[in-house]
């Protein structure tokens, strides 16, 4: 989180202000503004600078970057359109694919996309071709079970496939 400029670090001549009860109190003279809130004992706080003249309130600070911290902390707490890796191996046993594939089904009700990842070791890298029969197994098992859409192609990289695969609405 970027901090706020609060009083005389405002750089703008003229705010808009609003008070702490979120009344708009119109555009003033940034030392007008800053005597306002010092009177209620209070701080001004740019808001935002995207606009001209830049947003000002009238509030504590404190409150301000704890309420301003709340709100990330939230924002990052939703899991929607996040990301769930599910990692399958080249010699992966029918019944372990059967697993992933449950999981990646209850990730993707969830919200969540998936990246499958299939990690290549030594001789495994020459035989490619078996690894890609793996994960369109694993693809086409999933796909009878939710609709899904392949957001990202198969592709190799750094001796691995990964492919991204999200619910289709």
């Amino acid at each position: 989180m970027k901090t706020p400029l609060i009083n005389n670090r405002i750089r703008a001549e003229k705010v808009r202000v609003i008070d702490e009860k979120g009344t708009q109190l119109g555009i003033m003279d940034l030392k007008e503004g800053i005597l306002l809130a010092q009177e209620k004992g209070l701080d001004l706080i740019q808001v935002t600078e995207k606009v001209d003249p830049p947003v000002c309130k009238i509030m504590d600070y404190g409150k301000y970057i704890y309420k301003e911290k709340k709100k990330e902390k939230e924002a990052t707490k939703g899991h929607a359109g996040g990301l769930k890796v599910i990692r399958l191996t080249f010699g992966i046993s029918p019944h372990d694919l059967e697993t992933r594939v449950n999981l990646a089904e209850k990730f993707l009700k969830k919200g969540y996309k998936i990246k499958l990842e299939l990690i290549l070791r030594g001789r495994q890298k020459s035989l490619a071709d078996f690894a890609k029969t793996k994960v369109n197994q694993f693809v086409e098992s999933l796909g009878a079970l939710i609709q899904i859409k392949v957001e990202r192609e198969l592709k190799k990289e750094l001796g691995r496939l990964t492919m991204i695969i999200s619910k289709n609405h």
